[in-house]
């Protein structure tokens, strides 16, 4: 039998410097730190760099210590910046310039939460949209009125450069970047690790503080209502019909959905459809008429338009990146790492 071919590593660089947070830091070594091929995710390299070899202080008594210099910001195939502890902390002009030379190579550079500051330093967002926590949007706009501030997104995407909003947010992008490069499958096989939603759906315009519209139990019916809908994806679904279900009226679910999700119950369902659907063409040979029917697409036409507008690409040229046919038996997850 062939060996099977193993590819190398994707190469991931985690730029660092004092004031970085360390939860972002956490968070970029739980998602592409740990070895987890056990379960199909690939192999990654991160790399954590700095302009110097120093121990970094961070937050709490810890310290993170570089493995490499910025000069390995030339070999990475993605470049991730973690939030800052104070928001305006300026980064080394070592720092600065090694991102300017890295977007310049086309490599794709990620912000988490405040880390959007970093690369608007930088001059990285200039006439680009950008994201951060809700709470810093105004100081964001304040500090670099050329950078076009997105109020409410969870994250966004503007010429290779990636922004996303507070904390939550930044793994929330940490695993959609996986899921983009590597598959869905890659990315929920890390999500179930780190106990957490493999993507969330809306904006961070739900987290917002205001008053809460509605009560416990309305929050209750629209989690029974779609728990429903995703067991029944492949059925017609209509706004009357789901607020039937919840005993509202059309216009009142479609509000109190807004409220608790950030988006509208027919934009909630094509994501859970696109999801479902990147699911059968990783894990199966279904003909493509029969995946759009399983998820509720209802045609293949249908399901390649949204593909194109939300991922894209078409499902045939989904399937031939990641569609993968399990050769390996079961592992025993209780001695594998978490």
């Amino acid at each position: 039998m062939a060996p099977r071919h193993v590819p190398a590593p994707a190469r991931i660089a985690l730029v660092s410097f004092p004031g970085v947070r360390a939860f972002d830091v956490s968070v970029i070594t739980e998602v592409w730190g740990v070895d987890r091929t056990d379960r199909g995710v690939p192999p990654f390299d991160l790399r954590r760099t700095a302009a110097d070899p120093d121990p970094i202080p961070l937050r709490g008594g810890l310290s993170l210590t570089p493995d490499r210099t910025l000069a390995w910001l030339t070999r990475a195939d993605l470049i991730v910046v973690p939030g800052l502890d104070d928001h305006l902390t300026p980064a080394p002009a070592p720092v600065l310039e090694a991102l300017r030379l890295a977007h310049a190579r086309s490599t794709p550079i990620a912000a988490l939460c405040g880390g959007a500051f970093t690369l608007a330093q930088a001059g990285l967002l200039d006439g680009r949209r950008a994201i951060t926590h809700w709470n810093l949007t105004g100081l964001l706009r304040a500090h670099h009125p050329r950078v076009t501030v997105v109020p409410d997104a969870l994250f966004l995407h503007d010429d290779n450069i990636w922004t996303s909003a507070g904390t939550a947010a930044g793994i929330d992008l940490c695993l959609h970047l996986v899921r983009t490069t590597h598959g869905a499958e890659a990315a929920a096989a890390i999500a179930r690790s780190m106990v957490t939603a493999p993507f969330r759906t809306g904006t961070q315009a739900q987290f917002i503080e205001h008053p809460t519209p509605h009560t416990d139990q309305d929050a209750d019916t629209l989690a029974a209502v779609r728990a429903y809908a995703l067991t029944h994806l492949a059925e017609p679904h209509t706004v009357a019909g789901l607020a039937a279900r919840a005993g509202m009226s059309p216009r009142t679910f479609a509000r109190h959905f807004q409220a608790t999700t950030g988006t509208t119950p027919l934009r909630w369902l094509i994501t859970q459809r696109i999801a479902a659907a990147q699911k059968l063409l990783e894990r199966t040979d279904l003909p493509l008429p029969e995946v759009a029917r399983r998820t509720g697409f209802g045609s293949e036409i249908t399901m390649r338009q949204h593909f194109a507008t939300h991922l894209a690409t078409s499902p045939r040229d989904y399937r031939l990146a990641f569609h993968h046919t399990p050769d390996q038996p079961e592992v025993d997850t209780a001695r594998s790492h978490p």
